[in-house]
């Protein structure tokens, strides 16, 4: 425990039967719980993390989680319901069975998954298991060996002492960012950082691709853990459904760590299209629920205008740019239709996103 909270740290593994069992011993003392999901690995990850569940002795068994009355009575019946829903919804994960004999008293549980459903599912059924078990502080970390857990107090401690719902970590603000990080991958999470400013509403965050987070029992809560984007989406796609639930979120520097053994299974050029599209989609969609339904903001309608204005300036562009091509001349009356519509749609596009910066001021922490 932490601060007399309870920390547990979701491990999603695939094919890491070299790097798992370091990952496992160097887990600091004050996680209870190490969930590791095993993603159908085709090599010895779950043997490796059997034979170290063998060797461990009981651990104390999970304090309650203090926040949750489940109090038979009129006034939880709204929490009630929402915590029956979301024990079902284990129908909607990805099938799988947990492989301890003892879940009680290990503290290292194994859940292995039936198929192969991605790092975004994995870390999904992670996060189901914790939020089930009550758990105060859930953190995540690759199966790799990428993240030094002695960094993992810095993570979780803000979410412990209740300051944030949220807290993540940033190697790109690290010193050593750009001599360490692959200069491919250094570039991809610069562009994916960017895309996800302005798609999730954190517009202060960068590193969006780390997935080295923590979160607090609210904010797990708040989202629909089984809706978390299956492949390397998932940080991206997390921070989005964060956000439209109003949760705070911190950035802790942390160490960029590579070459250790571990063996990447992104493809960096397959990753960008299909992640940016996830962005572009996601945008949309935070603006629809956080800005209309959920609490209507002016905003909304800006952004609106700014890419409804831009569309009818689309043909005006082009005309132009073919009478030009050609030698031609353009009229006056289609080249004042050409400003008039970009010089609208820009200035309200500026306008939205200066209201979103400043909305979502109040949920990034320093």
């Amino acid at each position: 425990m932490l601060f007399n909270k309870t920390v547990a740290v979701v491990v999603p593994a695939y094919n890491e039967e070299k790097q798992i069992g370091h990952v496992l011993e160097t887990m600091p003392d004050f996680v209870d719980r190490i969930v590791v999901v095993n993603d159908c690995s085709g090599d010895n990850t779950a043997a490796v993390v059997l034979d170290f569940i063998g060797r461990q002795k009981p651990a104390p068994a999970i304090t309650k989680n203090d926040a949750v009355n489940t109090a038979d009575s009129k006034y939880n019946r709204a929490e009630n319901l929402l915590r029956e829903k979301q024990q079902a919804d284990i129908g909607c994960f990805i099938p799988s069975e947990i492989a301890n004999h003892s879940p009680e008293s290990d503290r290292v549980i194994l859940i292995n998954n039936l198929k192969n459903g991605g790092v975004g599912a994995a870390i999904a059924r992670g996060y189901k298991w914790c939020l089930d078990n009550n758990i105060d502080c859930t953190a995540s970390m690759d199966g790799d060996g990428q993240m030094d857990p002695a960094e993992l107090k810095s993570i979780c401690q803000p979410v412990v002492n209740e300051e944030v719902d949220c807290v993540k970590g940033n190697r790109l603000i690290h010193g050593s960012a750009p001599m360490i990080i692959p200069k491919t991958r250094y570039f991809g999470n610069a562009i994916l950082s960017i895309l996800t400013k302005i798609a999730s509403g954190y517009w202060h965050i960068s590193d969006t691709q780390c997935g080295y987070r923590a979160l607090s029992f609210a904010a797990l809560s708040s989202i629909k853990l089984q809706d978390i984007y299956k492949s390397y989406g998932m940080p991206n796609d997390i921070l989005i459904k964060l956000n439209i639930s109003f949760c705070s979120l911190k950035e802790v520097k942390i160490k960029p760590v590579y070459n250790i053994g571990e063996s990447s299974k992104m493809n960096i050029y397959k990753v960008i299209p299909r992640i940016s599209w996830l962005l572009f989609k996601s945008f949309f969609k935070r603006l629809w629920i956080k800005y209309l339904f959920r609490d209507f903001h002016p905003l909304f309608l800006l952004y609106h205008f700014a890419f409804l204005l831009g569309i009818f300036t689309i043909p005006y562009a082009i005309k132009i740019a073919s009478i030009v091509v050609s030698g031609g001349s353009v009229s006056p009356a289609t080249m004042l239709a050409f400003f008039f519509l970009f010089t609208s749609s820009f200035q309200s596009l500026l306008f939205a996103m200066w209201m979103d910066i400043q909305d979502n001021e109040r949920l990034y922490k320093t």
